[in-house]
């Protein structure tokens, strides 16, 4: 059986150059035996500060989504294709920036290691960057959302938008149909991994 990434080994990690800039690494988080796996982007500025994922405005909307959809807390295991934060310096502001495909590839051992040790039923892939992450590949949103995905190992994976992108939407008809959209996919997959 594969080693659950720590905290510590995370923070250690020097596979790329990611960790020089953030404050630490961010593991995933949650239930440890869930049958849902759920695959963010990377941490964000106030995940980077607190050393947990989806604890930021983005988290706290996952959080309304995941109960819309009628998933309780201990059914789901929160964790990013990344685990340091990925930014450029604004002033006194750190705004996010999207991960290359070298440092998606060296967290890849990571997410491998959470996968292996939770065995999920299901995973939800929340953006195209845990999409390349899953799946080791360039691949779009709009086509891995219209695919039948599975990881390595077999497990079917859910592909939706990240929640973070339904905080960017700034057109109220477009937002509403993302949030559907993702309530459906986490409800698909909770379905998958046996409610």
């Amino acid at each position: 059986m594969r080693e659950f990434p720590d905290k510590q080994a995370v923070d250690q990690c020097r596979r790329c150059d990611l960790w020089k800039h953030a404050t630490q690494g961010v593991p995933g988080s949650g239930s440890r035996d869930a049958p849902l796996l759920l695959v963010g982007e990377q941490p964000g500025d106030q995940e980077d500060l607190a050393g947990k994922p989806f604890v930021g405005p983005a988290g706290r909307l996952l959080d309304e989504l995941l109960a819309e959809a009628g998933i309780a807390a201990g059914r789901y295991y929160v964790t990013n294709a990344v685990k340091h934060f990925s930014f450029e310096p604004r002033g006194k502001r750190r705004i996010h920036k999207t991960p290359a495909q070298r440092e998606i590839a060296a967290c890849r051992a990571w997410l491998e290691d959470e996968i292996a040790a939770i065995k999920p039923r299901a995973i939800v892939a929340l953006g195209a960057t845990a999409v390349r992450a899953l799946l080791g590949g360039r691949m779009t949103l709009a086509a891995a959302q219209a695919a039948a995905l599975k990881h390595a190992s077999g497990i079917p994976i859910i592909a939706t938008f990240h929640p973070s992108a339904l905080l960017r939407e700034r057109d109220e008809p477009r937002r509403s149909a993302m949030r559907a959209t993702v309530i459906a996919a986490l409800e698909h997959a909770a379905g998958l991994a046996g409610r």
